[in-house]
């Protein structure tokens, strides 16, 4: 992972991702949004994670913006596209964004325990892959980090304490 200077486009598109992290929280989600923003600066596709929603363990918010991005631009390859997403994405998360062809991923906290953007493993840019993307953690990381950690205390607070 890269520490970066991030622009005020890279910033707003963070924010429009961590409302959609809220959003997951108000639907009893784990609160992950992301934001699939096209070579051309525009909006493709957003995602918050609907795992329990949907009763599928691969619906993490990546996934969700990557399959609505596909849909949106008819084509598998999102080439040049850049995910924001509030959490460091996951190896599943990882290898779906390296075989659509980001260009960029941008996340704001980062994941000690299943990142696989430099935290636990680095799949973005394993040079043994055919693709490596442009990976950039921390913008906004502390309030991301913040929702996270509140809303797993708060699901793991025993009631009557």
């Amino acid at each position: 992972m890269k520490k970066a200077d991030f622009s005020a486009d890279d910033t707003r598109w963070m924010r429009h991702a961590l409302a959609l992290a809220e959003r997951a929280e108000q639907e009893g989600e784990v609160p992950v949004g992301a934001v699939l923003v096209g070579p051309d600066g525009q909006l493709v596709a957003e995602g918050w994670n609907r795992n329990i929603t949907e009763n599928d363990p691969t619906a993490h918010a990546e996934i969700v913006a990557l399959r609505r991005a596909g849909q949106a631009l008819g084509n598998y390859r999102l080439t040049g596209c850049t995910l924001y997403v509030t959490l460091e994405p996951c190896a599943m998360c990882s290898m779906a964004m390296v075989h659509a062809r980001l260009a960029r991923v941008v996340y704001g906290a980062s994941d000690p325990k299943t990142g696989a953007a430099g935290s636990v493993f680095n799949l973005l840019t394993d040079s043994r892959h055919n693709h490596r993307l442009q990976a950039e953690g921390g913008l906004l990381g502390e309030e991301a980090g913040q929702r996270l950690t509140e809303y797993f205390r708060r699901k793991r607070a025993k009631p009557g304490l």
